[in-house]
């Protein structure tokens, strides 16, 4: 059985002109920047213009996935389109992937099959530009920070206790920790240095949770770049960076309007990773959509255990929204990874392993449904070799919880596939009371909010420290930051920090390893197991397989 691949189908796409696309949200020419013929930006004082409008908010996240993914933004392009075709007035808006990514393991992150977003290379590439602004952004305050130690250190800046580090949106391990500074004494002052990947930024989080231009320049201002010798933050402020981060920002900060193949619009912005940073867009592109349309699909990263914990407990928090309907995207493919079947092995009929791998599910629904007490339905994403069995054994397995169940063919169908999700989504939000919770509350402390995450959400049994982590909560609790939410950095592929856990691990402990503040987003960064800011590219990564012709096609994304 052979596939058209990803590319080859939104090649053969005719798009709709951009100004159609538009107008469909009632947007002029005068609302949007035009970058071609099939992209633009949106001015963001549009989402001032139609306050008046909310429309209803559907958060799509999922279980647990295989080092491939298992189709999130698939499966929220291909609801939008649903959506569209039960004629409803809805936008899809989604996180602009990473470069890291898409050379590394997964080569593209537009979704798939035909429920994909337009022109998909631009979007898997450079876009409009967003990650080069905030690398550069980044990068300027960096460069100020050493400058300012190497002309004088009026601030009494402790070079030890330098806390900002350099961004690239590529994952490059060799970057991870280094020395820069060396070589005669006009070459810089010599200390210990490294690079986060862009999307794990503070730039990008702090870009990410701004309502506006002058929100997003104050923010930038708070952010915590050293210590000095007193022990005292050090911001980008007192540097006198913020005002020029903020205008590197300025067009980055205006929402990406694009579409889908079957010419639903989507608004593409901002791109945290969930791993270690929030993982979701941008609240500027999700308010704005609200405003404009009936219903937006949104997405936030991988497992509900990561990217809808922060969506739910950070950006509804700072936003001051929440989402109506939740969708919880779950593959045969990953509940069998989670059962305990190789990757290579994973399209093979098992339904043993699949059973082995359902409790991850039914953790995921509890979380939405008993902890954050929001009505969800499960997507089972079907995959081309998932077979019969298989997909019954999941719906049963979910009717006998009276877990709300559908199978989603978008992958193969696009919108007409989602159809079956789409009408259970409208059921949901009309019928379903939605009782929205936090997970902790702004009071607690940064251990109490570590505590309920780890036990309500993942399952341990408790957290234990590094003596380095017990020092640095102290120090943040004493200098005033204890009342922020907390973003853990932790393993995608298990509910526990160790990736090998696989399944619904229980009697297990997290282990919190670092701890800093974030303070320009607004929310304190909690480091666990082994996980890092800056990838590294897997053995065979998939730029080996990306190419361009002489005609500028490109090919290999899949």
């Amino acid at each position: 059985m052979s596939f058209k691949s990803d590319i080859e189908i939104a090649q053969e796409a005719k798009p709709q002109n951009i100004v159609e696309i538009a107008k469909k949200i009632n947007l002029s020419e005068d609302d949007i920047e035009l970058y071609g013929k099939y992209k633009a930006k949106i001015d963001y004082n549009v989402v001032n213009r139609a306050k008046n409008k909310n429309g209803k908010l559907i958060l799509t996240t999922a279980i647990n996935p295989t080092p491939a993914g298992e189709g999130k933004t698939t499966t929220s392009i291909g609801l939008a389109d649903a959506l569209a075709k039960l004629d409803k007035n809805v936008i899809t808006a989604l996180r602009e992937p990473s470069m890291g990514p898409v050379f590394g393991v997964k080569g593209g992150a537009a979704g798939g099959g035909y429920a994909q977003v337009i022109p998909m290379e631009d979007i898997n590439l450079h876009f409009t530009g967003d990650m080069h602004a905030i690398g550069a952004a980044n990068n300027l305050l960096a460069a100020m920070l050493d400058n300012h130690v190497y002309q004088g250190n009026e601030l009494n800046i402790n070079p030890k206790r330098i806390t900002w580090r350099r961004c690239v949106d590529m994952n490059d391990r060799q970057l991870r920790n280094i020395v820069d500074g060396l070589g005669k004494k006009v070459d810089g002052v010599t200390r210990e240095d490294g690079f986060d990947i862009t999307v794990a930024s503070e730039v990008m989080a702090t870009f990410c949770l701004s309502n506006n231009i002058s929100e997003l320049k104050e923010n930038l201002g708070n952010i915590v770049v050293a210590y000095d010798y007193k022990g005292k933050p050090v911001t980008a402020r007192d540097l006198k960076a913020d005002g020029a981060m903020a205008a590197i920002l300025k067009d980055a900060l205006k929402p990406n309007l694009v579409q889908t193949l079957e010419g639903t619009p989507a608004i593409i912005h901002g791109g945290p990773f969930a791993n270690i940073a929030h993982g979701c867009n941008s609240i500027i592109a999700t308010k704005m959509a609200l405003h404009m349309s009936d219903y937006v699909v949104t997405e936030a990263g991988f497992g509900a255990d990561l990217g809808a914990e922060k969506f739910l407990d950070i950006k509804c928090r700072k936003a001051g929204i929440r989402p109506d309907a939740v969708v919880i995207v779950a593959t045969v493919r990953a509940l069998k990874y989670n059962g305990g079947v190789k990757k290579e092995q994973l399209n093979e009929e098992n339904l043993e392993a699949l059973e082995l791998g359902l409790p991850n599910l039914l953790k995921h629904i509890e979380n939405i449904t008993q902890v954050y007490k929001l009505p969800a339905v499960v997507a089972i994403n079907k995959f081309p070799l998932d077979t019969e069995a298989e997909l019954e054994l999941v719906r049963n397995k979910c009717k006998e919880l009276n877990v709300n169940v559908a199978l989603s063919e978008v992958w193969e169908k696009g919108g007409q596939g989602g159809i079956e999700v789409a009408e259970e989504v409208l059921k949901l939000i009309d019928q379903s009371d939605n009782n929205f919770e936090y997970c902790y509350t702004n009071d607690m402390s940064i251990r109490e909010k570590l505590d309920a995450i780890s036990r309500k959400i993942y399952g341990a049994d408790g957290v234990d420290y590094t003596k380095e982590a017990e020092k640095q909560i102290e120090e943040l609790e004493y200098l005033g930051f204890g009342k922020l939410p907390v973003c853990v950095a932790k393993t995608q592929y298990s509910l526990s920090d160790d990736q090998t856990m696989l399944g619904r691990p229980r009697g297990f402990r997290i282990l919190v390893r670092e701890a800093n503040v974030s303070a320009g987003a607004g929310f304190i960064v909690v480091l666990t197991g082994a996980i890092m800011k800056m990838p590294g590219l897997p053995k065979l990564p998939a730029a080996q397989r990306i190419d361009v012709d002489a005609s500028g096609v490109i090919s290999g994304l899949f």
